[in-house]
């Protein structure tokens, strides 16, 4: 597997577990507030990971940390990911994917091998402005079917929107939460122009905490529990 990033320890990427978080390369979206643009294309192959170096390194956590997420860039587009949560399994440690859901028969596979704890899937934007915010031509029942697939599991999930005011409106969550209708857990994810796939959103702002919680109160009367970050 294609490995660009390697987080030896993070408290807040698993829910209430110690987690070490691996970086794939290469994603299908170009959504501009990207903060990770480092690892979609740019990390030259010489500069990738050794697999079995950072599972040598994994086994050396054992009892020290609870899981291991996988996380990107996008996972899905690896081809060797099956494997790579198959042998995270037998270390015996939890398992958590972060996707942007492009990949339903992926994911649906990975949750049937039962290979996965956990899920955290992106969601850009209510399903017809996803082009737009993540700016290729994507086909977006494959976004509806994932999100169908993670309602429907037996494993733990989350649905998660970094929030960008000029790019996201109070109608745009509305149908964000018509969408998740009935779903279990939706995080608001207050957007930090650190570090961002375009420049020019270096200069872009969120939403302040009282409209965030007009937000969330609104979002309330779709999903079950939705929380700001």
């Amino acid at each position: 597997m294609q490995i660009a990033g390697l987080q030896k320890s993070s408290l807040v990427d698993y829910p209430s577990k110690i987690a070490a978080v691996v970086f794939t390369l290469g994603c299908n979206f170009r959504c501009p507030y990207c903060h990770n643009p480092n690892i979609l294309t740019a990390v030259s192959t010489n500069k990738l990971f050794d697999e079995a170096a950072v599972f040598d390194f994994l086994k050396t956590r054992k009892g020290k940390i609870d899981a291991v997420v996988v996380s990107g860039g996008e996972p899905t587009l690896q081809k060797d990911l099956g494997d790579f949560f198959k042998k995270l399994k037998e270390l015996g440690f939890l398992t958590k994917l972060d996707t942007n859901g492009s990949s339903p028969k992926i994911l649906e596979y990975l949750i049937k091998e039962e290979l996965l704890n956990y899920v955290a899937m992106d969601i850009k934007a209510p399903i017809e402005k996803y082009k737009e915010i993540a700016r290729v031509n994507i086909d977006t029942n494959n976004i509806l079917k994932s999100i169908g697939i993670l309602k429907n599991s037996k494993i733990g999930y989350e649905f998660r929107t970094t929030t960008v005011k000029s790019q996201l409106s109070f109608e745009d969550f509305e149908n964000i939460g018509k969408m998740l209708c009935c779903t279990e857990n939706y995080y608001l994810q207050k957007f930090k122009p650190d570090i961002t796939l375009n420049p020019d959103f270096a200069k872009e702002k969120t939403y302040s905490d009282e409209e965030f919680l007009k937000i969330k109160t609104m979002l309330l009367k779709y999903i079950k529990n939705v929380y700001i970050r």
